[in-house]
């Protein structure tokens, strides 16, 4: 009945936000609640959430002082020369535009951690996907999708999980499987490719008339580009009517930048840039992603001492400082507020017993003649498992189980932790991630959206690694 039970909560749960019946906070904590109820574990229901929360409340803490302190970095310019390169790259071709998310969000994933991930990717490319008119939940599903797969390096927490559960050599686990991840993330860039060229298709032929970006030295008015498109539904050559683009990183609603405060987040002439301390914020910046790599202190601590450090000294006067923490409270109280929720969600999922019994429903039926290929069958259930719930109950909880099942018919514990890691690039999508609300907040985008149109892509990127790793015999 648990098992039943669960998989109808996960259910109930995505078809309300996919349909939009219920925002994401409120189905997370409502629904839950309620099959705690039916379950007949009602009484215990303040008892799991208390848990639930307590597990997640040093994820919330690192979320809430990792988007301060990279929302400041983003306000004082640290990002500005990788935007700019970026952009010169896309210039306005939506394909470029869509490949350039991937590439952006792949580089900056090697931080291992998916909200600095978004944070930098949606604050450099959002302004440009808006005035070119492009789908955002194309920039979203590729971002999460990217930085799924490399999620995967050991400091990013799958392969260490995996490791620490299987008692193994995180660099024997994940080394082997680096062949396979980066067929993955060339996936990753022709899915980009195609949607690319898809948003291009709706959109027309997009050209600058001056390709000439907006820097600190060029004056806006010398700088003002011309975005010449043919519009969606037109023909390819067709000249459409001219739409001014200033501001450098994606233009502004208007000439003078005044009208639309969204397209204005890198604004080239905002008054909180601080040039003289760049190589202070990039010298910061590495060394506490160094820090975090080493795991020389609790990732929450780093962000922590990291925001403290960044407002002080780039804002020494009290009330701006008090300014850019109020002028990212909105991304920090979404965020927040969605773990907190999602702590409802996984402690009753843990609590009641349904994960445990779910996970063990479906081993169980793995037929005794697909022993030897535990590996295969792991890859697979690891892309479904991976979603619906979290990394450590995954890891922790249902990868031991797979390997003992596996040795039992001569399959290594390494091939089954390498299989493991296979479904990664769909977890970054799941509800259960909180990195995934600040993707969604961030660009605007309705998490059912989100859900709706990457899920299919990711899963295609998971089983496109799973058959490279059975064909370079990794798994």
């Amino acid at each position: 009945m648990l098992t039943i039970l669960g998989f109808v909560m996960i259910a109930t749960f995505l078809v309300l936000i996919m349909m939009k019946k219920m925002s994401p906070m409120a189905a997370l904590v409502l629904i839950p609640a309620l099959f705690c109820v039916l379950v007949g574990q009602g009484a215990h229901l303040g008892d799991f959430v208390l848990k639930g929360i307590g597990d997640l409340a040093p994820t919330a803490a690192m979320l809430m002082f990792a988007i301060i302190y990279f929302g400041v970095m983003i306000d004082v310019g640290l990002f500005d020369p990788i935007v700019r390169a970026i952009l010169r790259f896309c210039k306005a071709d939506p394909v470029r535009v869509v490949v350039g998310t991937a590439l952006l969000a792949a580089i900056v994933s090697l931080d291992g951690d998916g909200s600095t991930t978004f944070m930098i990717t949606v604050s450099a490319l959002y302004p440009l996907y808006k005035r070119l008119k492009m789908s955002l939940v194309v920039m979203t599903g590729v971002a999460a999708t990217a930085n799924g797969v490399m999620n995967t390096l050991p400091w990013g927490g799958p392969t260490a999980r995996a490791a620490t559960a299987l008692k193994l050599d995180a660099g024997d686990i994940f080394v082997p499987m680096i062949p396979a991840l980066a067929v993955g993330l060339i996936a990753v860039f022709a899915l980009a490719y195609v949607l690319g060229r898809r948003e291009r298709k709706r959109l027309g032929v997009l050209t600058l008339g001056d390709t000439r970006l907006v820097t600190d030295t060029v004056p806006e008015k010398e700088a003002e580009q011309v975005l010449v498109g043919a519009g969606a539904g037109g023909k390819s050559g067709a000249p459409a009517t001219a739409q001014h683009v200033t501001g450098g990183s994606a233009g502004t609603g208007s000439d003078d930048g005044s009208q639309d405060p969204d397209l204005q987040t890198l604004d080239p002439n905002r008054a909180t840039l601080r040039p003289n301390l760049y190589w202070f914020n990039a010298a910061l910046t590495v060394a506490l992603l160094t820090l975090l790599i080493m795991q020389t202190l609790p990732i929450p601590v780093l962000f922590l001492l990291g925001a403290a450090i960044a407002l002080t000294v780039n804002f020494p006067q009290m009330k701006d400082q008090k300014a850019r923490v109020a002028a990212h409270a909105e991304n920090v109280l979404n965020v927040s507020g969605m773990v907190f929720a999602a702590a409802v969600f996984t402690g009753v999922l843990t609590g009641t017993g349904m994960v445990e019994h779910m996970a063990r429903w479906l081993v169980s039926g793995i037929p005794d003649a697909l022993g030897p290929h535990m590996g295969i069958v792991t890859g697979i259930l690891s892309i479904p498992l991976t979603y619906f719930m979290s990394n450590d109950g995954f890891y922790f909880g249902i990868v031991p189980i797979l390997a003992e099942a596996g040795a039992a018919h001569g399959v290594a514990p390494i091939e089954i932790a390498r299989a493991s890691l296979v479904g990664q690039a769909l977890h970054m999508s799941s509800p259960l991630v909180p990195a995934v609300y600040v993707l969604v907040g961030m660009a605007k985008v309705e998490f059912g959206d989100h859900t709706r149109f990457t899920v299919k892509w990711a899963a295609l990127t998971s089983l496109v690694v799973l058959g490279a790793s059975l064909l370079f015999g990794i798994v």
